[in-house]
């Protein structure tokens, strides 16, 4: 056994190290400054309870983008010094961030641990590289990130650190299944190097109905694709969709992990999974080739999902609401009925009507999936979604990509399951529009101003804010640019008492809520590296059956019209169109 000592390195504060709503992120030179990465993580070892630390079990691993191996090797010497127990390590470093909470939550290690936390390495759909985005955040023993009270107090070492402590180990082979043990003042340190998709599979398998899903994706009628986009997702697509499926191997696109996601950009949107979006046919050339039934796209850390029909993209937004409206009917984990749904305030509010017809309890969260997971800790919601492409459920602490789309799978299944054998293929396509016949549609949009010089953004939202208070003013302005829009009948910024702890997130967002049931959303994003970032959502619900059917740029123009000219977009940001329009 190798022995090892403990150094105490004398460090600096470094300026702006605060967590956002996932973590640090920034780019890859910012991390590689000597310290930088080593101050973070004391900072967060600082902020935790020694209980925590010493003699615990901690999981180390990420989305393996540039400067993963590095990053892991230094949290495990780091580690080390500070007294954890054991690391456990996903072979090759790679691990998805729903893998990484289902591990702490539900495996056993070979001497019979649990884990108590995580550190996970991932700047989750924002590109990777040299010169791209590297990200880390810490995960809590309910396998969920971080709450404000622990961000905060990582922040506040962040400012005062003076030192850290790290272990003289060798670099730990991360290539090779098995523990390699080490002794140090505090007794046997391991590093337990583990499948990355055993324990996540087998939690998969618990949920879902794998025989009905086989007998969709063996139908000669089904056709299907998904689209790991060069991200982790490829270390587990392999294994459900083929292994365990019995989907066509060449049915995967992009399912080889890369340091650089392939020189593309991780995000599942129509823009930038640009591959997976013309082999569904929603692309600008028209093939000859007939697209699948169904495709699927995941972003770098797997957490975020898209869902598409056969020339048919269906909106996040609509996409949890759907999931909602059948999980008790096609999910056999939720065969018993739900708790409760969630949605974070941006999202349209499709699924506050599901929640009412349903009679289920109903909560509308700031952006972050902590919020989510006070809700699922306390027996209150099952089922939950973001508008930016993520979607999940109680089963984890985190949104969930390949669960998403195998929830979409278990409900192809369920409606067809009379199908498969004759009769028509209730498609996608079927399912979206028949949900908005029962439910109404709700048009959405979200635009995208990415690297907004911050100083612009803060002003545009100040402006807002004072706007806000006067409804008058507010409809004067409105009425003023489209007569053809519904009056505004509240106003206000976003602030949520959360229910289980009592913390108060204020400043979320400013909403306008129309009569009609339309919604503006404006608010300040905080997952990029560098500079501000505005997203605008706009939503026009319509109830009328005969209406849901309208193309949707048609639909939104006159509430896109409003919402540039009410937040005075291009007077503030000097830009004449969004980055990226989802």
């Amino acid at each position: 056994m190798v022995l090892f000592n403990v150094s105490r390195v004398e460090t600096a504060p470094f300026d702006g190290q605060k967590p956002g709503t996932s973590g640090l992120r920034k780019k890859v030179k910012v991390f590689k400054q000597p310290n930088y990465l080593e101050n973070f993580v004391q900072s967060t070892f600082n902020a935790l309870t020694p209980q925590k630390v010493r003699g615990a079990t901690l999981v180390v691993s990420g989305d393996g983008r540039y400067f993963s191996k590095d990053a892991i090797q230094i949290i495990i010497k780091m580690a080390a010094g500070n007294g954890v127990r054991r690391v456990w390590v996903g072979q090759n470093g790679l691990l998805s961030t729903p893998a990484v909470s289902a591990v702490i939550r539900e495996r056993v290690g070979v001497d019979g641990s649990r884990a108590t936390g995580a550190f996970i390495l991932t700047a989750s759909h924002n590109p990777g590289g040299p010169n791209e985005d590297f990200g880390i955040k810490y995960n809590m023993e309910n396998g969920g990130p971080a709450p404000e009270g622990i961000t905060d107090k990582i922040y506040e070492s962040t400012k005062t650190i003076n030192e850290y402590l790290t272990a003289d180990l060798p670099d730990v082979d991360i290539t090779a299944i098995g523990v390699t043990s080490f002794g140090g003042p505090d007794g046997q340190f391991d590093v337990e190097v583990f499948d990355s998709a055993s324990d996540y599979v087998k939690l998969m398998k618990s949920i879902f109905d794998f025989e009905s899903i086989q007998k969709l994706l063996s139908s000669p009628k089904f056709t299907f694709c998904y689209d790991a986009l060069h991200g982790v997702a490829g270390a587990y697509a392999k294994r459900i969709f083929v292994e365990e499926l019995g989907a066509q191997e060449s049915s995967l696109m992009n399912c080889v992990p890369k340091e650089d996601f392939g020189g593309g950009h991780p995000d599942p949107n129509l823009t930038y999974a640009k591959e997976l979006v013309a082999r569904m046919g929603l692309g600008k050339s028209n093939s000859e080739v007939e697209p699948p039934e169904f495709g699927a796209a995941a972003d770098g850390d797997a957490d975020r999902n898209m869902i598409l029909g056969k020339r048919f993209f269906v909106t996040p937004s609509d996409s949890v609401s759907i999931i909602a409206a059948n999980a008790v009917d096609a999910i056999p984990y939720f065969s018993a009925g739900l708790k409760g749904v969630a949605r974070s305030m941006p999202t349209s509010s499709g699924l506050d009507i599901v929640a009412k017809n349903l009679n289920l309890k109903f909560f509308e969260v700031p952006t972050g999936w902590k919020f989510f997971g006070n809700l699922m800790d306390a027996g209150l919601c099952s089922i939950c979604g973001e508008e930016s492409f993520g979607t999940g459920s109680d089963h984890i602490r985190e949104k969930d990509g390949i669960w998403a789309v195998l929830a979409w799978l278990s409900i192809l299944a369920f409606k067809n399951k009379e199908n498969l054998g004759g009769g028509e293929l209730v498609t996608v396509e079927d399912i979206v529009r028949n949900h908005w016949a029962t439910y109404g549609r709700h048009y959405y949009t979200r635009y995208d101003y990415e690297n907004v010089d911050a100083g612009a953004a803060k002003e545009l939202m100040a402006y807002l804010v004072k706007l806000q208070s006067s409804l008058a003013e507010v409809n004067e302005i409105v009425s003023g640019i489209r007569s053809d829009v519904s009056k505004v009948v509240h106003a206000d910024e976003f602030e949520y008492k959360d229910p289980i702890d009592g913390s108060i997130s204020k400043h979320q967002g400013i909403r306008c809520l129309f009569e009609d049931g339309s919604r503006l959303v404006f608010r300040l994003s905080g997952t990029g590296s560098e500079g501000a970032t505005i997203r605008l959502y706009i939503e026009q619900y319509e109830k009328d059956p005969s209406k849901t059917g309208r193309d949707s740029q048609d639909a939104l123009a006159p509430l896109v019209a409003v919402a540039l000219g009410l937040s005075k977009m291009q007077e503030f940001t000097g830009r004449s169109a969004p980055t990226v329009i989802t």
